[in-house]
C-alpha cells in the first residue's frame, strides 16, 4: 500500500512542498529504506519514529518500507518529518483509513514516547500550507502560535502522535487553535528601561541619532572609551517606528528558520536590536555554515545590528557587510544550492579614535604615533566607510554635563520626531521602490533631492575641498532630505545640506 503525506522543507526563508510517500510491502525480507536526499537528521527520524510507535502500543507488520521525499532532487533537512512519517507508516500500516491524511499539512518532532515537540521554521511551513489549500496544519504546541499568525488557515495544536491520529480519524483530538489577532500589538511601544533622557550631554550626537533614525541611515560613533557611545546604540531601537504587519512577517520568518523566536510567541513584535562580539565568525555574521542558516544580518533585519569596537572585527567580515548593506540581502551559494535571506538592517559602529583610544581626549594624552593611527583606521575601508551615512564624534563627557540634573531630550520626543519624519516619507514613496531615504537611488533620489543653485554651488565646492567619492556624495544629499523632513521642509535648504556634511566627521579629518 503507498500513502501520501503532506509537508515541507526550507529553502532560505520560505518553503517547498515535500509529498512523503510510503510504501509498506510484505513482499521480502523486512527493511527500511529511505530516498530523497534526506540529510543526517531527517535519516535518524526512522529510529525516532519507530520507538515512538512501539511505545504508543502501534505494531508495524514485518515488510519492505520504502520512503520517498518528493521532489526527490532537492535537500531536505531538519527534525520536522518525524510526525509525517509516522502518520504515512501508521496509514500504510492499515491503522489509519489510506486518505485520512489527505489535505493536511504536518510537521513536528517526536520524542521516544510520542510526545511531539517543537521545530524551526514553522511560520513559512504555515504559509505554504494556506497557499497550498491545506484543511488544516497539524503543528506542535510549542509552534502553535507561531503557525496561527496565518490567516485563513486552521491549525491544529497536537501535544501528541495519539492526539494527531486521533484527528485524523475522526474520534476527536484538538481542535482548531483560537489565537488573538497579533496585528494590533504591532507598532505598540512598550515601556523600556533604556531612554535617551539617561544619556547625559552629548546632544549632538542625539541629533544624529534622530536623523540616522528617520532615514534609516547607518551611523558611525568615533570617540574615547567611556563616553557613551554603546548607550546612544543600545537606545536607537526604542526609538524607531514599529513594526508593520507584514514587516514583522518577515522578521518572523527569519527567526522561526533560525529557531531564535523566543517560546511562546507567535509574532516579533519589536524591532531587532543584535550586538555581536568582535570574535563573530563571517558565518555568524553574515550567514552561512555547514548547515545555512541566517547570521547576525539577518536577524536583525528592519532593525538594528550594532558593533561595537568595530575595527576589533577581522577586516574579511567587515568587507562581507558592504553588498548587504547595498542590496539588503545576502546570498550564499554552495556547491548543491543558493539561498538567499533578507539582510535590510540599520548599521551602527562605535570605534576609538586610534589604538589607545584618546586622540583628541582632553582628559588623556594620546600615545599614539600618525603610523599607527593610519594602520588603525586602515582596518575599515575606503568603500565599507561610504556606506557609513553618518560619522559622528562623541568625546569624553565633560563634568559640569555630568552633574547636571537637567533631563536631555528624551527616546519619547525622539520618537515622535522619527515617526513624524517617516510619515512624510511614507506618504512621498507610496507609489515607489523606496521605503526610507536611505533606499534612495537613481532617478528616485533625483525626483527627491533637487537642489537650488545656492545648493548646487555648496555641493561642488564640498565635493572638490574635501574630495569626496560618487557614493559619499549621494549619502550627503540622501542625509539632508532626512533633515529636511525632519524640519518639516519639502524643498533641500542649504543649511540642510551644511548639517549633513558636518554629519560625516571623517570626511574632513583624513589623515
Amino acid at each position: 500500500m503507498i500513502t501520501r503525506v503532506a509537508c515541507g522543507a526550507l529553502h532560505g526563508v520560505d518553503a517547498f512542498r515535500v509529498d512523503l510517500e510510503v510504501d509498506l510491502t510484505r513482499a521480502g525480507l523486512p527493511a527500511f529504506t529511505m530516498v530523497g536526499l534526506a540529510e543526517g537528521a531527517v535519516r535518524e527520524a526512522r529510529d525516532r519514529v519507530f520507538a515512538a510507535l512501539r511505545n504508543m502500543n502501534f505494531r508495524l507488520p514485518p515488510a519492505r518500507i520504502t520512503v520517498n521525499l518528493a521532489p526527490a532532487d532537492r535537500k531536505k533537512g531538519g527534525s520536522s518529518y518525524d510526525l509525517p512519517l509516522a502518520v504515512g507508516l501508521l496509514a500504510a500500516a492499515g491503522h489509519l483509513q489510506e486518505n485520512a491524511a489527505e489535505g493536511y499539512f504536518m510537521a513536528g518532532e517526536l520524542s521516544l514516547t510520542g510526545e511531539v515537540k517543537p521545530v524551526a521554521g514553522v511560520l513559512p511551513l504555515a504559509i505554504l500550507a494556506r497557499n497550498s489549500g491545506a484543511r488544516g496544519f497539524l503543528v506542535p504546541v510549542g509552534n502553535a502560535r507561531e503557525a496561527a499568525v496565518v490567516r485563513d488557515l486552521d491549525v491544529y495544536a497536537v501535544e501528541s502522535l495519539g492526539q494527531a491520529v486521533a484527528l485524523l480519524s475522526g474520534n476527536g483530538g484538538p481542535r482548531p487553535g483560537l489565537f488573538s489577532d497579533p496585528a494590533p500589538s504591532l507598532g505598540l511601544k512598550a515601556e523600556s528601561a533604556s531612554d535617551f533622557a539617561d544619556v547625559k550631554g552629548q546632544e549632538h550626537a542625539k541629533r544624529a541619532v534622530e536623523i540616522a533614525a528617520s532615514g534609516g541611515h547607518n551611523l558611525l560613533f568615533i570617540g574615547p572609551p567611556g563616553s557613551g557611545k554603546t548607550m546612544l546604540a543600545e537606545r536607537i531601537a526604542g526609538i524607531l517606528p514599529g513594526l508593520s504587519f507584514e514587516e514583522a512577517l518577515e522578521v518572523t520568518k527569519i527567526y522561526s528558520v533560525a529557531g531564535a523566536l523566543p517560546p511562546g510567541l507567535g509574532i516579533m513584535e519589536e524591532r531587532p536590536f543584535r550586538a555581536p562580539h568582535h570574535t563573530i565568525s563571517q558565518a555568524g555574521l553574515v550567514g552561512g555554515g555547514v548547515v545555512p542558516r541566517p547570521g547576525e544580518i539577518s536577524l536583525a533585519h528592519r532593525g538594528v545590528l550594532f558593533l561595537d569596537e568595530l575595527l576589533e572585527f577581522h577586516k574579511p567580515i567587515l568587507e562581507a557587510l558592504r553588498q548587504p548593506l547595498e542590496s539588503g540581502r545576502v546570498t550564499i551559494s554552495r556547491a548543491a544550492q543558493t539561498l538567499t535571506y533578507p539582510a535590510a538592517f540599520m548599521l551602527v559602529g562605535a570605534m576609538n579614535p586610534c589604538p589607545c583610544g584618546h586622540l583628541g581626549d582632553n582628559r588623556k594624552t594620546c600615545t599614539c604615533g600618525k603610523g599607527e593611527i593610519q594602520r588603525y583606521r586602515s582596518r575599515l575601508s575606503g568603500p565599507l566607510l561610504d556606506r557609513m551615512d553618518l560619522h559622528v564624534e562623541v568625546p569624553a563627557v565633560p563634568y559640569e554635563d555630568l552633574s547636571s540634573e537637567e533631563a536631555g531630550r528624551s527616546s519619547a520626543q525622539m520618537r515622535a520626531s522619527v515617526e513624524k519624519a517617516r510619515t512624510r516619507q511614507k506618504e512621498r514613496f507610496s507609489e515607489g521602490l523606496c521605503r526610507t531615504n536611505a533606499d534612495l537611488f537613481g532617478r528616485e533620489l533625483e525626483r527627491h533631492c533637487r537642489l537650488d543653485a545656492s545648493g548646487k554651488a555648496f555641493m561642488r565646492d564640498a565635493v572638490r575641498g574635501l574630495h569626496l567619492s560618487a557614493r559619499a556624495y549621494t549619502r550627503i544629499l540622501r542625509i539632508a532630505r532626512t533633515i529636511a523632513d525632519l524640519e518639516e521642509q519639502e524643498e533641500i535648504l542649504t543649511v540642510h545640506l551644511a548639517e549633513a556634511v558636518n554629519c560625516r566627521t571623517l570626511d574632513r579629518t583624513r589623515l
